[in-house]
């Protein structure tokens, strides 16, 4: 079962791109459920699930939040001068695997 939507020429203008991909038995009919329980269509569940997801990933390899306590602390390690790394000075040492012979 298909949800159905009419769409105005402004919803449609900020369409661009359309997605097709194969999904489980299992999966779809718990999708289309949860859509039908929402009160959505299924295109609409499904961008917004996975928009949230996105957003979610995303700020959470490019965002995160201290306390102005939790931020000082951060700062005082950025600013310290390095330690000496004697493991990481012997593998600078070395000849790169990479590195012509």
């Amino acid at each position: 079962m298909y949800g159905t939507r009419v769409y105005n020429g402004a919803a449609m203008k900020q369409v661009k791109d359309r997605w097709d991909f194969r999904v489980a038995e299992g999966v779809d009919s718990l999708v289309r459920r949860a859509a039908e329980t929402t009160d959505r269509s299924l295109t609409e569940f499904v961008v917004d699930a996975a928009r949230l997801e996105a957003e979610r990933v995303l700020a959470d390899r490019t965002q995160f939040s201290l306390s102005p306590r939790q931020w000082a602390s951060f700062k005082a390690l950025l600013d310290r001068p390095p330690r000496e790394n004697a493991g990481l000075k012997r593998l600078f040492a070395r000849s790169s695997v990479l590195s012509a012979k």
